[in-house]
């Protein structure tokens, strides 16, 4: 995999606020603020660099207020890391391609994995299926 590297300045020149913020400064979204995504067939994609990240097939209704996933299409294409901010301990998953910040994955998902990638809708585009 060819790793995305980019300055700063570049960053917040390709990214809106908000997106930089979440993906290049480990911010959050607001929950319920981006659940707009279609409920088609495709691919979840990184906002930074383009990489496929999740299918539709693998989205669940979580109940949280961010989209939720139960895997990664490759599990090399999303790297994780321990977050200890907020006085919590918590696994952070990042796209190892250009390490943009995801969001969080949790043991509390659905089969077949029992986990739940709880990622900010911001840090993602949406690529349709293909007929």
């Amino acid at each position: 995999m060819d790793k995305i590297v980019k300055s700063d300045a570049e960053w917040r020149a390709q990214l809106s606020d908000l997106a930089y913020k979440v993906t290049r400064k480990h911010g959050t979204e607001r929950a319920g603020t981006h659940e707009d995504f279609p409920k088609d067939a495709g691919t979840y994609m990184c906002v930074c660099c383009g990489a496929p990240l999740f299918e539709q097939d693998t989205k669940f209704e979580s109940g949280t207020g961010w989209p939720s996933f139960y895997a990664p299409i490759d599990a090399e294409q999303v790297g994780e890391s321990e977050d200890r901010k907020f006085f919590m301990k918590r696994t952070e998953v990042h796209c190892n391609r250009c390490e943009a910040h995801l969001g969080h994955v949790f043991p509390d998902g659905p089969a077949p994995t029992g986990l739940r990638y709880c990622i900010n809708g911001v840090a993602l585009t949406f690529e349709p299926e293909n007929d």
